[in-house]
């Protein structure tokens, strides 16, 4: 089974770091003749008295080493989002620098090169960073019969979106228990996040789902959820002779009889089986709605909805309990 582990910045150090300085890169620029990386101003300073690579010692350039060296703002952009804190320390640090020295003439950079990009602009976020974000019910149906969503929602959409604000850091399984406990969405129920029709690994933070979505802060975080029954596999043990005292028998078989007569997991379905919030609740398990007792026994006998829907798999001569009774099955 996958499992997936959280990396730590120490880890990826070595591809961060330039090693002629030993800090993070500050304006990554590699050279192309090997592609090694360094801060911008490390490498200038290193190739005026040099022209080899200071990792691998290949020759940058005969004559001109500064012609094979490029701008890597990709590295850069990497650097700044994985490293906490660095880009708005960096901006600072530049602001103070041109602040202090009034004489330099900075009119011809740009307004990075002068400090003055927020991190807004950049899309550089932070863990403490407080993110919108909107919340409203999947509809499968719309999905199903090809309805565009309007850029003005309706009345009944507008009515059934949440709006939040929480921290960056925080994951998807804490907006997942945040949705199950104020909709009372009963265990049987599993609720998934998405981003448009696509769902969220639960251990994604709001900072990874702006990064990897590319969310451009016009607008609150848009997220979607949808409640489906749990499908637990249940295991089938080879068929064995009962014991003449089974039909008063109670115990794990029992209530493994009874999960499975009450729970949707018996039934092969994939749709959910919980309401949009616009529609009025009904049973927690609308499948399995005992009806009036029909047969010897006086057990209450199942709806003709989950009668039609027959188990993938026979069950030969197996007694089982319908809300505290007994009912011969097979």
């Amino acid at each position: 089974m996958h499992r997936t582990t959280r990396i730590k910045i120490t880890e990826l150090n070595p591809h961060l770091m330039c090693v002629l300085c030993g800090g993070y890169f500050i304006d990554a620029t590699t050279i192309i003749e090997c592609l090694h990386s360094f801060c911008k101003m490390c490498i200038v300073r290193y190739l005026e008295t040099s022209k080899y690579c200071p990792i691998c010692d290949v020759q940058v350039h005969k004559t001109k080493p500064l012609l094979n060296i490029r701008s890597d703002k990709t590295l850069q952009d990497i650097v700044y989002k994985l490293v906490p804190g660095l880009f708005k320390n960096e901006m600072k640090r530049r602001r103070d620098f041109y602040a202090a020295h009034p004489s330099v003439d900075a009119t011809n950079g740009s307004n990075e090169d002068r400090g003055e990009v927020a991190d807004e602009d950049k899309r550089i976020i932070t863990d403490d960073e407080i993110i919108s974000l909107s919340i409203e019910f999947f509809d499968q149906n719309r999905v199903k019969l090809g309805v565009v969503p309007d850029d003005k929602p309706t009345k009944d959409q507008a009515a059934n979106k949440r709006y939040l604000q929480c921290p960056a850091a925080m994951t998807v399984m804490h907006l997942r228990k945040f949705l199950r406990s104020k909709m009372d969405i009963p265990n049987t129920y599993q609720v998934e996040v998405m981003y448009e029709d696509e769902p969220l690994k639960d251990y994604y933070t709001l900072m990874d789902i702006a990064y990897i979505y590319t969310w451009r802060r016009n607008g609150p975080l848009p997220l979607k959820y949808r409640v489906r029954p749990n499908c637990k596999k249940m295991k089938l043990s080879p068929t064995q002779p009962e014991a003449p005292n089974s039909t008063g028998r109670s115990g794990p078989e029992s209530d493994f009889a009874s999960d499975k007569a009450s729970s949707p997991a018996g039934v092969p379905s994939t749709s959910s089986s919980l309401p949009s919030p616009s529609t009025p609740a009904q049973s927690p398990h609308p499948q399995f709605t005992p009806s009036a007792p029909n047969n010897q026994n006086g057990a209450p006998s199942l709806t003709p909805l989950a009668q039609s829907r027959p188990y993938p798999f026979s069950i030969k001569s197996r007694k089982m309990s319908v809300n505290g009774s007994s009912a011969s099955s097979g």
